[in-house]
């Protein structure tokens, strides 16, 4: 989503960078570069005249100009003011209360929103808490379908309401189903519409009155710019949110919603949608978010990534593997499948500090995701033998295994040659490990 900011507020800097010392001048130079990039990325005017303002003041000052290293003293005021712009710390959801806690998601028609509370709930699931479903948009063709269907996939309980409940109805009878039946909080799904309307906020002002739930979260779609904000600012205004939820930040919107969005209606993204699985929600950072947009990697949500994905006895048995030098194209395929369930490529990619820059620099980051999906096809394609010693695929089997998978016998040779070079890169890592003395392999410590 930040691409485009990110090259440009690059290029801003590296200028910095080729001054010896920077002077009032070449800052408000480059400053203006700043603000113009921050408008073409969509953030509010009153935002950025705002930010740009607090990064001068503090860059003019002896802050900066009694630096060693003005320019990346620079860069480190304008992160700084970056985070405090979008919340300054992360914030999850506060469930304090008696259970079930109740969580209410608002927003307009077609925003995400019963998605949303799907991701909620696996994302509960994850934190070992028992969420139950509430449907409570009564208007949407098969919105009550797809919030079922939701919680079938993710073996989550749901409300099932009567034809002729009401949406308050609905909400007060899960409570007491939700409470009887010992769940620690009920996601709330309310209607949409496509505009704001007065029927809607009195449904949903009833809903609030009367249900009194923990949060009110609206869920915001990013790819619709400062309308997100507007509609952010109108439902803050007129019912009172506790948080936010950006949907689609995985798309190519230029990012000015979660720019703007905290600074306008002064309550906080929680979570930002990454993609439609449904473990495509990520808790909401200020601060990695801003390493991200100044292309500094998030390494830390990359860890956290990883951490929730790869299974630690598999892990060690993995390292086994390798050092007996006994690593077969089925244990390369678990691999690819564990990877892939962190997200795409591109976003992973994107959290390296510094690789998101060279591949701008190359021309922008291409991430082909189907190429994982054909090797994956090409070896599930592969008999177990096959699979376990690929020394026994001769020309013969190559070209059944391309006939397999949908592919060619070049792809196959491709995915063998790749493959060969991988199990001789990991020989030479135990090797050097033995020399060394080393209790561990290092990706493995």
């Amino acid at each position: 989503m930040f691409e485009s900011l990110s090259s440009k507020l690059d290029a801003v800097f590296k200028k910095l960078k080729g001054h010896g010392k920077l002077t009032e001048q070449n800052i408000q130079e480059a400053l203006k570069e700043v603000r113009i990039a921050l408008l073409e990325a969509d953030v509010n005017f009153k935002v950025v005249k705002d930010f740009v303002q607090s990064v001068q003041t503090r860059a003019i000052g002896q802050e900066v100009m009694a630096s060693l290293t003005p320019a990346q003293q620079l860069i480190k005021i304008v992160k700084e003011e970056l985070t405090s712009l979008m919340g300054g710390e992360g914030l999850g959801i506060q469930l304090s209360g008696t259970p079930p806690v109740p969580i209410m998601l608002v927003g307009l028609h077609g925003c995400g929103k019963t998605t949303t509370t799907g991701k909620l709930a696996r994302y509960f699931q994850e934190k070992k808490k028992r969420p139950y479903l509430v449907p409570a948009d009564v208007y949407r063709p098969a919105a009550i379908d797809q919030l079922q269907r939701l919680g079938q996939e993710l073996n989550v309980d749901f409300y099932r309401p009567e034809p002729s409940q009401k949406p308050l109805d609905i909400c007060a009878k899960a409570r007491d189903v939700a409470f009887k039946q010992g769940y620690d909080l009920m996601l709330i799904d309310t209607a949409g519409r496509l505009h704001i309307d007065e029927a809607l906020m009195l449904e949903l002002r009833e809903i609030k009155t009367h249900i009194k739930p923990r949060e009110v979260l609206l869920v915001a779609d990013a790819m619709t710019g400062q309308d997100a904000v507007n509609i952010a600012k109108s439902f803050s205004d007129r019912l009172g949110i506790d948080g936010i939820i950006l949907t689609k930040m995985d798309g190519d919107a230029r990012g000015g919603a979660a720019l703007s969005i905290k600074s306008v209606t002064q309550r906080p993204i929680k979570f930002i949608g990454v993609g439609e699985k449904l473990d495509a929600l990520e808790m909401f950072h200020p601060e990695r978010m801003a390493s991200r947009i100044l292309g500094m990697g998030d390494v830390l949500t990359l860890i956290e990534k990883a951490e929730a994905t790869f299974d630690e006895k598999k892990a060690k048995e993995l390292e086994k593997k390798i050092r007996k030098d006994s690593f077969t194209l089925e244990d390369f395929r678990d691999q690819l499948q564990q990877i892939r369930k962190m997200g795409s490529l591109e976003s992973i990619l994107g959290m390296i500090p510094g690789l998101s820059k060279k591949m701008a620099g190359m021309g922008g980051l291409q991430v082909d995701e189907k190429e994982l999906v054909r090797v994956e096809a090409i070896i599930n394609s592969m008999t177990p033998r096959e699979r376990v010693n690929f020394l026994v695929i001769n020309g013969s089997r190559r070209l059944r295994i391309a006939n397999g998978s949908g592919t060619t016998v070049q792809d196959v040779n491709q995915l063998l040659k790749r493959y060969a070079e991988a199990r001789k890169m990991m020989k030479r890592f135990t090797q050097m490990e033995k020399k060394g003395g080393r209790g561990r392999m290092p990706f493995f410590s």
